[in-house]
């Protein structure tokens, strides 16, 4: 091992090499960790040397950013549109579990990266190929939202917070207190009505891949049926 530490020092920098350690230390320690001296110790490098790659912090994350959405599988050529985004889709959730910081990062841009815009417009291709008008497939793309990057907010996520959303080791939901089934007592029952997830963010009692997909499968048949029937938005007037 420390024959391949070493090896591994010597390798002389680059970019790829610059943005693929500084994924694995945010994947390892937190994104939080992340710091430019940090990066740089690990690389066996000093500071300065890593800026003749990135400009600075907010350049490391896009390319980090870039990394990660190049892991996405490519679309499945020959496949029906609805199979092919949903494959996508779950195939970016898969990449962003195993980088848990990406969803916050990804939303902390002010401008899209130059891949997330790439894979935003083959998923936007892969509508218009199967026949979407561009007037639907604008609105298909607000509706699916984070979604089709294989994220969503959930609704109870008290978690969702820089450093923290998508922890390994989150903190076991504490038991709801006898008077919650009284003062909300239709919450309490769906609360007890869904499959079990001890690592949902979503809530005590769901399942997070569950949940995700099948929100997912809804706005697919919905989309179709508005696909199907021809629909497009009503036309402003002025």
């Amino acid at each position: 091992m420390a024959e391949q530490a070493e090896t591994l020092r010597r390798t002389p920098l680059s970019r790829d090499r610059v943005l693929r350690a500084a994924v694995t230390l945010a994947d390892e320690a937190g994104i939080e960790s992340l710091s430019m001296r940090n990066l740089a110790q690990d690389l066996g490098v000093v500071p300065m040397a890593l800026y003749k790659h990135v400009a600075n912090k907010d350049e490391l994350l896009d390319g980090m950013i870039d990394v990660i959405v190049g892991q996405i599988d490519p679309p499945a050529p020959d496949t029906h549109w609805k199979d092919a985004v949903r494959r996508r889709i779950l195939s970016a959730r898969e990449v962003l579990r195993r980088h848990p910081w990406a969803p916050l990062a990804i939303e902390s841009r002010t401008m899209a990266t130059p891949a997330v815009l790439a894979y935003l417009d083959s998923v936007v291709a892969t509508f218009r190929a199967g026949g979407f008008s561009a007037n639907l497939a604008h609105h298909v793309m607000h509706t699916m939202g984070s979604r089709v990057l294989g994220f969503s907010q959930e609704l109870f996520d008290a978690s969702r917070q820089a450093g923290r959303s998508g922890v390994t080791n989150p903190e076991p939901p504490a038991a709801l207190p006898p008077e919650f089934a009284d003062r909300f007592p239709h919450l309490a029952e769906i609360a007890g009505a869904a499959s079990h997830d001890d690592q949902s963010i979503v809530g005590q009692g769901c399942d997070d891949q569950f949940e995700f997909e099948f929100a997912l499968d809804l706005l697919l048949d919905g989309i179709e049926r508005l696909h199907q029937r021809g629909w497009t938005s009503p036309r402003r007037n002025g």
